[in-house]
């Protein structure tokens, strides 16, 4: 071993992946317990090599793990991963000083997300498709990817077509592709100018590859069928670049543990209400108010509500509530609320949802922090956390999902 190079033990993987040593020293694809020695670079260690690997390593189960950055954690076991996720929940909550029963995380399985960016550029002989290599802008092909279904994993040779009918030499397309029940959702951004002839080559490559829709920069190009999606008993047409949850199981168990969490509630809030996730399957048994700041998914939400039969009514209702929070003589009136914010939270809602003392609230989060330091805001105002439901939609990175369940405790009162 040279005499520059480093040794170290990892002591605990980091909230994105990355053994930490002393110091701290981060250490790419590294686990706790391991002893790894490498060239420090700053507060990073690299030329990495594994002097005595953790029982929890793995062979990654892709060939392309080393480079892409999609994933962060396939040279961990799956026991691994579902702790170390449970693991940041409980964290975040320690640090609010929240206590609650955290649940083992549920994982969706491999070759299930139904939704993925790839990114598209022109070459001299032609055009690449692939994903952004690891801490890179770059990116690299990745044609036997293990976490999108088959119909994505398909994908490389229509983006590859768009890209050399729409991308600039400078830069790359960012083509979101979503499987619908009618085929693909295709939503490009980062290509030229529409203009009559791009428009007709693009047209071409919709029939071409038979896709639902091909959105180009917010313009549709085409629709050979409105690309629905079942949710609950409805089928609704999102609009383009829509939120939709990653895997069709992260949505199920998602909708099943939302609820359990407000059953037996017959009225119920449902906030950040996207295009009607939890909305329209609540809606079989209790009538909904959906509010959610995007006009054309609460239209969609509304459409797919209209044509169902056997729901019971949602009003739908388009407010930004980061800057008009729902008040809480507004909320009073429900049985229960299901909020489900974006990353940053919700602080300025969920203070006035705490004082509004609904009974029953369901919590959905993509992040663990802002979902603790919202839960502390609910459990000083008298609620009872009952439990959280960790959900890995996202299976080999570092991104984790929860539900928790919240009781208006009455011996406050």
């Amino acid at each position: 071993r040279p005499d520059h190079m480093t040794i170290v033990t990892i002591e605990r993987l980091g909230q994105q992946g990355d053994g930490v040593a002393q110091g701290p020293l981060f250490v790419p694809l590294s686990l706790p317990g391991e002893v790894v020695s490498g060239t420090v670079d700053g507060d990073i260690l690299t030329d990495i090599r594994i002097e005595k690997p953790s029982d929890d390593r793995v062979a990654a189960p892709c060939p392309h793990f080393k480079a892409c950055g999609g994933c962060q954690v396939q040279h961990a076991s799956d026991a691994f991963v579902a702790q170390w996720k449970r693991d940041i929940v409980e964290t975040a909550l320690v640090i609010q000083g929240v206590e609650t029963d955290v649940r083992p995380t549920l994982t969706s399985p491999d070759r299930s997300r139904r939704r993925a960016t790839f990114a598209a550029r022109r070459t001299k002989k032609g055009a690449m498709v692939g994903f952004h290599a690891r801490k890179s802008d770059a990116s690299i092909p990745v044609p036997s990817c293990i976490l999108v279904t088959p119909a994505l994993a398909a994908v490389p040779p229509m983006a590859e077509s768009l890209a050399i009918a729409g991308a600039s030499r400078k830069g790359s397309l960012s083509v979101t592709v979503t499987e619908s029940l009618e085929g693909l959702d295709v939503a490009v951004t980062g290509g030229k100018p529409l203009d009559g002839t791009l428009r007709i080559a693009l047209a071409a490559q919709c029939e071409r590859f038979r896709l639902a829709r091909l959105t180009w920069d917010d313009e549709v190009i085409g629709m050979r069928e409105p690309p629905a999606q079942t949710m609950g008993r409805a089928r609704i047409v999102p609009p383009p670049g829509a939120f939709l949850q990653a895997t069709a199981h992260g949505q199920t168990v998602l909708c099943d543990l939302v609820a359990d969490a407000v059953a037996p509630a017959k009225s119920i809030a449902d906030l950040f209400a996207g295009c009607g996730t939890f909305a329209l399957p609540l809606a079989r048994d209790a009538e909904i108010i959906a509010v959610e700041g995007a006009p054309d998914m609460i239209a969609a939400l509304d459409a797919g509500w209209r044509q169902t039969q056997g729901l019971k009514r949602i009003t739908a209702v388009a407010r930004d509530l980061f800057r008009r929070p729902l008040l809480p003589d507004e909320l009073a009136p429900f049985d229960a609320v299901v909020i489900d914010p974006p990353r940053a939270g919700a602080a300025a809602q969920v203070s006035e949802l705490a004082q509004a003392r609904v009974p029953r609230i369901a919590h959905v989060s993509c992040n663990p922090q802002t979902f603790a330091r919202d839960a502390k805001t609910l459990c000083d105002a008298g609620y009872v956390l009952e439990w959280v439901q960790p959900v890995d939609q996202f299976r080999w990175s570092s991104h984790v999902e929860l539900v928790g369940a919240f009781r208006l405790n009455h011996m406050r009162d």
